[in-house]
């Protein structure tokens, strides 16, 4: 049996480890020590590594971990990221601890960024997306375009919808309050944000997420939803196509206090 356990990073990060009891992997360590005090708590041994785009607060970490334990790690192919990690892209495979591991390319926060999928974990399959999809949200385009971040979450949203978002921050409720300034009458969305504001109350994460959930609440998984396209259409003329009804949508976000 894998425990999926998320180690709190930073202010607002998660640092996703999975284990057996024996072994672990972690996602995106940015900060070294966080890890290695949970893996001497939990008594585990490190054997791998995966990150998903090279931003400090995902890598920070990895440089000390892979010496320190000796272990491997993963990232993706075209981005800067310590020496000595193997490099994937979309399509690549992996089997680690057991898993079967997918790689999927989804550009859009970076030009290189890359996600882990593992459709045969115990309790659902499990999506490491780092800083692409968010519970409610998705991240800043800093290096990739509108249409490239559309089309990778339209590529996410199409894994099954059972499958448990790991996203790399704990920002759902402030994109919670975005989300229902896009669609005030959403009822799932209210049902979910007080889920959420009690979660947090009791000093739980809100992650991971279900797909089936983002598809129903999610701004940016819903940005071709006539009532979305409608809460746009007071910020000035709609783009014609997707990509830029997508844009437009970001850029309020971008702006939205």
């Amino acid at each position: 049996m894998r425990i999926l356990h998320p180690i709190a990073a930073f202010t607002d990060n998660y640092i996703w480890a999975l284990h057996d009891g024996q072994s672990a992997l972690v996602v995106d360590p940015g900060d070294a020590a966080p890890v290695h005090a949970w893996l001497q708590a939990q008594a585990l041994t490190l054997t791998g590594i995966l990150i998903t785009h090279h931003h400090a607060d995902h890598t920070g970490g990895v440089a000390e971990l892979m010496a320190r334990y000796q272990v491997p790690a993963w990232g993706p192919a075209f981005e800067p990221l310590p020496d000595g990690v193997h490099r994937l892209e979309g399509g690549d495979r992996l089997a680690l601890n057991g898993l079967a591991i997918e790689v999927l390319d989804v550009p859009g926060h970076t030009a290189g960024h890359i996600a882990y999928y593992c459709p045969g974990a115990e309790g659902g399959p499990l999506l490491f997306c780092g800083d692409t999809l968010f519970s409610a949200g998705c991240g800043r385009l800093f290096e990739g375009t509108a249409a490239q971040m559309l089309d990778s979450l339209d590529r996410l949203a199409a894994l099954p919808g059972d499958t448990r978002i790991c996203c790399a921050h704990e920002y759902t409720l402030s994109n919670l309050r975005f989300a229902q300034a896009v669609e005030p009458h959403n009822a799932a969305l209210a049902e979910y944000r007080h889920w959420c504001e009690r979660q947090r109350e009791s000093g739980h994460p809100t992650l991971p997420s279900r797909l089936s959930l983002e598809r129903a609440i999610n701004p940016f998984l819903r940005s071709r939803e006539p009532s979305v396209r409608a809460a746009l259409s007071p910020l000035g003329p709609l783009a014609s196509d997707d990509a830029g009804v997508f844009a437009a949508l970001r850029a309020w976000k971008d702006r939205f206090r």
